[in-house]
């Protein structure tokens, strides 16, 4: 009987770990757990330090780990390279907190929206879907072949990289162009 009971209990480990593996993704090489939220996995991706850096700078870890949920569009440090020279050092000046702020929560929409949902929405929007931010901007998302677009109030397009990063507070879809809203 106790080896029987070990042996259930051996194998309901090796089931809820083998789960866990089962629901991370990987983002910058690290896994992404879907019971942290969205800072927590965020601070642990190679390809998001300069994201962590300005949400850092812009005093939005405490919105961002809040109950949420949320929706990011989370550009990788090769989109925030693609801006201008001094873009991003300049952004990050404490001067410049509240255009900081603007173009970080234009990433974000409340709610959580996975890439099933993101796809209703562009069908139910006839091939676009328009979505408010948190800044108040509008970003306007579609389908390109397989990818999800998303373009922005400056007419630039960002392409979904990787989607569906679960986070206890939302969702992460992976970006590869920083967006902007209109200036």
């Amino acid at each position: 009987m106790k080896r029987l009971f070990f042996a259930a209990a051996a194998l309901f480990f090796a089931s809820a770990t083998f789960a866990q593996k089962e629901n991370t993704v990987l983002v910058g090489g690290a896994a992404m757990y879907p019971t942290k939220n969205i800072v927590q996995n965020a601070v642990n991706s190679k390809d998001h330090t300069t994201l962590v850096a300005a949400v850092k700078a812009a005093g939005l870890v405490e919105t961002l780990q809040s109950e949420g949920p949320f929706t990011v569009f989370a550009p990788t440090n090769d989109a925030f390279s693609m801006l201008p020279a001094g873009t991003v050092d300049n952004l990050l000046k404490p001067e410049n907190k509240t255009a900081l702020t603007g173009v970080l929560t234009y990433h974000v929409v409340a709610g959580r929206w996975n890439a099933a949902d993101i796809a209703k929405l562009i069908k139910a929007g006839n091939g676009k879907a328009e979505v408010k931010t948190v800044a108040g901007g509008k970003l306007w998302i579609m389908m390109e072949g397989k990818k999800i677009a998303i373009k922005d109030e400056s007419g630039s397009v960002a392409y979904v990289t990787i989607q569906d990063v679960n986070e206890s507070n939302g969702v992460i879809h992976v970006i590869d162009h920083v967006l902007l809203p209109k200036m």
